[in-house]
């Protein structure tokens, strides 16, 4: 019996979590309550109290289990591939995910002038993502393939700055191909020249 009640909870954590998705996406982070969530997962607004503390916590959960889904994917193919085309594809995946769930574009930049930021988010990666992109760096550092006259925390900055700049790009190029032209320019500049 013990197993049903678990699998049920679970599967409410689940709805909650999918209807919240699915909310911010259409109206946006601030602009949805608990309530609008809790309506399109067909549950009590009582019930979201049982497994999340605010909207807050709910979004960095949907965070959270996107950016897992990127690291599984980049995870898979470090052995084979150079650091600069992981880093690539970690970054047009960021990209992809970013398009595609427009309500944590926040997350990803720090600009104040952002009205759906919620005030207790971090403005900058989320760790975890920060992280993903600092072991590609240290490797390609590590097998030549990184200038290592370019401190790593500098080049993170410098990745970060790439989404900044196309969210809020005046050009008339879609979100993601905005970001492989300046990201393409970035790999070119840290890559290490063989002679």
């Amino acid at each position: 019996m013990k197993g049903l009640r678990e699998r049920k909870k679970l599967q409410a954590r689940q709805t909650i979590l999918n209807a919240a998705a699915q909310e911010f996406k259409s109206q946006g982070f601030l602009h949805t309550s608990i309530s609008d969530i809790m309506h399109r997962s067909n549950l009590g607004v009582g019930t979201f109290y049982g497994y999340f503390g605010s909207k807050e916590e709910i979004l960095m959960e949907i965070v959270k289990n996107l950016f897992t889904e990127v690291e599984e994917k980049i995870s898979a193919r470090q052995a084979d591939e150079s650091s600069i085309k992981l880093l690539e594809s970690c970054c047009m995946a960021t990209a992809k995910l970013i398009d595609e769930n427009r309500f944590i574009l926040p997350l990803f930049t720090s600009a104040g002038i952002h009205s759906d930021k919620p005030e207790s988010m971090p403005n900058n990666l989320s760790p975890e993502f920060k992280k993903i992109f600092k072991e590609i760096l240290f490797r390609g550092q590590q097998r030549g393939e990184i200038r290592q006259d370019i401190p790593i925390d500098l080049i993170l900055e410098m990745f970060h700055s790439i989404y900044q700049a196309a969210a809020f790009s005046k050009l008339k190029i879609p979100f993601t191909e905005n970001v492989r032209l300046k990201i393409k320019i970035l790999l070119d500049g840290i890559s290490e020249r063989r002679v």
